[in-house]
């Protein structure tokens, strides 16, 4: 018996979508038939709007949306003597048939022309509709189909061949095999052999780049991954990756990025004004400092008592700001005449530091590696100088007695935080005023202990911290990975920092953990001064975060080791 079958997606279809400058194709269509007796179930005049209005062709029959071909076909059953069945191996073969877009053109309307064979007989019974339930859970989706449609735009095929013939040859780059490029493969990486200088090849196939495509794509100079034999010309063997400028460069700014700046920036203050207050403990009322102090205290007291403690809670509020701006100011003069952008700094408020420093991002691709060393040495170069300058004029008030009416008295134990910090103190201030429950220091010592703290934690080599983007650009990603993991673990174990490790740890995992971008000229080494002044700035950081252990501080008589 014949059986009207009508246009419902009863089949599993697996689309293959492909991104196109201007518009999206269907790279493939799908025709329903049988073996046997197929025929129209419509007219073909009808059948040839339906395919226009779904399809959408031009003058020249070619599909400029996409859509489906369906057509109904007839099946005949035979039934056997029991009264079974079975189709004539239809069933058997998928009755889904795909028909390339060079069929579909060359063919366009001229095979809808053809006569086609009436139907032998046509059931009467109402059509059976597949469940739409079961017709979605059939539906398929390639994922990585779906993944090239919503990425990033990728290089244009066309583009590809164009350059391979154009841009490289015998005298630059041989050119060997491609690789996919970028975070999600949307870009090539070309692999091949080096027939020059490097930097030299490297400003050659970036003019003759610009010469051919414009500013359309962005050329990058790589080390060739999995490549185990060096370059002959020594170094490591380098690659070529090429990425649309629109996916490698970063965005601007936007509105609200600037209103979440400012908004950060009025919580630091805040945060760096309280800190003021807090370094006036033996000033402050008793249930203030009870409601600060007592980890059981629930009731928080009148904020009205702490009123008359800002106006002298402001130069210490003053000390953390400077040293938190001069640090970004140091970013922005480095950057500068390298012509490199940055973005507005969000500041990170902190209740115990005043500041957990401020997260700059590049908004330029960086030149090479020299110049990702330099901005990012230079921030907190900037703040360790001035730190240092309030924390030594400090510790010389604090060892006069003329200025005791602008002392303020901390606990001993805080000295203990820092190795460094630590014995600088006790050099200068002595046995006497260091061994004792607490010491009177000027609030500059303060304000440079913890600009000195912030510049450290912001040193670490880890993630795009400025510590990690300038390990990155002297020694490389992977040793980056290395010490990033090292971090990670003394700060996990509390060996770095002390009661600040965890929370800088979470902030990091959660900011800052990615590693920076690669450079255009990512393969040239920055030089043994560079990576000498990178070496010594970690050592120094890790002497600054790393506490005094009670037996050199008892030797030492850094603070009273059973006191509090």
């Amino acid at each position: 018996m014949g059986t009207l079958m009508s246009c419902s997606f009863t089949s599993t279809l697996n689309l293959g979508f492909r991104l196109r400058p201007n518009r999206i194709d269907f790279t493939d269509r799908f025709r329903l038939h049988d073996r046997k007796d197929s025929y129209s179930l419509c007219s073909r005049e009808i059948c040839l709007k339906q395919r226009r209005r779904i399809v959408g062709l031009d003058g020249d029959n070619k599909c400029f949306f996409g859509g489906f071909e369906c057509f109904a076909s007839h099946r005949e059953n035979n039934t056997d003597g029991d009264g079974n069945g079975e189709d004539n191996d239809v069933s058997k073969d998928s009755n889904l048939v795909t028909i390339s877009p060079e069929e579909t053109a060359a063919g366009g309307e001229a095979d809808l022309e053809k006569p086609v064979a009436p139907p032998a007989s046509v059931s009467s019974r109402v059509p059976s509709i597949a469940p739409l339930g079961s017709a979605y859970n059939n539906f398929q989706v390639d994922s990585f189909k779906l993944m090239e449609l919503l990425g990033p735009e990728k290089v244009d095929p066309a583009d590809v061949k164009l350059i391979k013939d154009k841009l490289f040859g015998y005298s630059t780059f041989w050119l060997t095999k491609e690789e996919p490029f970028g975070d999600f493969g949307e870009g090539i990486l070309f692999l091949g052999n080096l027939r020059g200088n490097r930097e030299d090849v490297f400003a050659k196939l970036q003019s003759q780049l610009a010469e051919i495509m414009g500013d359309k794509y962005n050329l990058f100079m790589v080390e060739e991954p999995n490549s185990e034999d060096p370059d002959p010309r020594g170094g490591p063997r380098v690659s070529f990756g090429m990425l649309r400028k629109e996916v490698s460069e970063p965005g601007q700014t936007t509105l609200w990025q600037y209103v979440i700046a400012l908004l950060l920036f009025v919580l630091t203050i805040g945060s760096s004004v309280e800190l003021g207050i807090a370094s006036q403990i033996n000033r402050l009322p008793p249930e203030v400092v009870k409601y600060f102090t007592d980890p059981n205290a629930i009731d928080p007291p009148d904020m009205q008592l702490l009123y008359p403690f800002v106006e002298s809670a402001l130069p210490l509020a003053y000390g953390v700001l400077g040293v938190q701006l001069f640090h970004e100011v140091g970013h922005f003069l480095a950057a500068f005449p390298k012509k490199v952008k940055l973005s507005i700094p969000f500041f990170i408020p902190n209740i115990t530091l005043g500041s957990f420093g401020a997260i700059t991002q590049f908004k330029s691709i960086l030149p090479d590696r020299k110049t990702k060393v330099d901005i990012s040495l230079a921030g907190p170069f900037a703040g360790a100088t001035l730190s240092l300058s309030m924390f030594a004029v400090g510790l010389l008030l604090s060892s006069k007695p003329d200025a005791a009416a602008d002392m303020v008295q901390v606990p001993s134990m805080l000295f203990q935080g820092s190795l460094l910090l630590g014995l600088i103190s006790r050099a200068m201030l002595g046995y006497t005023a260091m061994h004792g429950a607490t010491v009177l220091i000027h609030p500059l010592v303060i304000a440079g202990w913890c600009g000195l703290t912030t510049t450290a934690f912001n040193m670490l080599p880890v993630g795009c911290l400025d510590g990690g983007r300038v390990v990155q650009g002297a020694f490389g990603k992977d040793a980056l990975v290395g010490f990033g993991l090292t971090t990670y673990s003394l700060l996990g174990l509390g060996v770095l920092g002390g009661p600040l490790s965890l929370p800088w740890g979470l902030y990091v995992l959660i900011c800052q953990r990615t590693a920076e971008k690669p450079c255009l000229n990512d393969v040239t080494e920055v030089g043994t001064w560079r990576r000498t002044a990178v070496t010594v700035a970690i050592f120094l950081v890790v002497l600054i975060l790393l506490p005094i252990w009670d037996e050199l501080a008892e030797e030492l008589g850094i603070g009273l080791v059973n006191t509090f």
